[in-house]
């Protein structure tokens, strides 16, 4: 085997671990560092051997590494670290907020481009495997509605945005389909929805002591791209409460394309993807890491700038050569 894609982690959250323990599930891959905002002496990994360092060093480390894993939140990290880390790595990075994605791609793509490096942003399941779906769904009923349902589960960016607010010491946020519209599209009805109607957001927060409960609960139900379009539920709880109930980070959705065919479109057809996800973190960081084996061979190949999942062909993603895909796959 080629020598194995130098993999780094720069943030040692939820999503940072799953990238640890995705990496270990690829052969030709190979974890070599940790890069953290913390005190590196306090970090505990699950990888011992493999050096921790404060985000500082990062730069001193660029020519040991391939392929940078941005693993913080899309509220405040990620417009600002994959910018500036795109001009020194390949990076992939799992920028959420969906509104801000052309903005996020613009200021990526000139980093990157400056420093011919690859930018793979915005990779996941959402957005992700279900704008891959949504374009496949485009591209074969253009005659038709697109239909997204997040849910239930644990958003963590969400989460992220409401652990941000000032006062706030922890939180969990769930983001629950609307029965009534996701029947309503599998009978062909082919409603038009608004964002209000697809979804509600529950939050589940832990306050500081003293903090102003109305205040922050205002901040969440107003809080733009994240809860202000939405029915938005905030419970307020104890960190034990959270702790007990509220521990794993599941989630899933599906993606809908419901349209019709025919020579007057009398043929009703629907496309359904659908994912069941026992943890969000772990599931994404999966992704992120097989997008990081394209973004290092694009970089190989002399490709350089911002690119996002409908760039990429499939085939990158493999570490099976072609041949074998045609084979087994195919």
């Amino acid at each position: 085997m080629s020598n194995p894609i130098r993999i780094a982690i720069l943030g040692y959250g939820n999503l940072g671990r799953g990238v640890e323990l995705a990496v270990r599930a690829n052969e030709d891959m190979k974890l070599v560092a940790f890069f953290t905002r913390r005190d590196p002496a306090s970090l505990k990994t699950n990888t011992p051997g493999v050096p921790v360092y404060h985000m500082d060093q990062l730069l001193e480390k660029k020519d040991e590494i391939d392929v940078l894993m941005l693993c913080g939140g899309s509220a405040k990290d990620l417009p600002v670290q994959s910018v500036e880390y795109a001009k020194y790595f390949n990076i992939v990075d799992s920028f959420d907020t969906h509104a801000k994605i052309p903005e996020h791609f613009a200021a990526c793509d000139k980093s990157a481009a400056e420093g011919g490096k690859i930018a793979l942003i915005s990779v996941g399941w959402d957005p992700g495997m279900f704008s891959l779906q949504r374009l496949l769904g485009n591209c074969i009923l253009p005659n038709g509605s697109d239909y997204t349902f997040w849910g239930k589960g644990v958003s963590q960016g969400h989460s992220d945005a409401i652990r941000r607010i000032d006062g706030v010491a922890d939180a969990k946020q769930y983001t629950i389909p609307v029965d009534d519209a996701l029947l309503r599209v599998r009978a062909g009805e082919n409603p038009v929805l608004t964002t209000r109607e697809k979804h509600i957001r529950e939050c589940f927060v832990v306050a500081e002591d003293g903090a102003d409960l109305a205040r922050i609960e205002t901040e969440i139900k107003t809080m733009p791209n994240y809860f202000a379009d939405y029915d938005t539920i905030v419970h307020f709880i104890s960190a034990e409460e959270l702790a007990l109930d509220h521990a794993g980070i599941p989630h899933g959705g599906f993606v809908m394309r419901s349209g019709v065919t025919g020579l007057n479109g009398e043929t009703q057809q629907m496309i359904e993807y659908s994912l069941k996800l026992g943890s969000n973190p772990e599931f994404t960081a999966s992704v992120l890491v097989c997008y990081a084996r394209a973004a290092y061979r694009m970089n190989a190949r002399g490709e350089s700038g911002c690119k996002t999942v409908f760039d990429v062909p499939p085939a990158l993603l493999s570490p099976k050569s072609g041949e074998e895909l045609r084979k087994n796959l195919l």
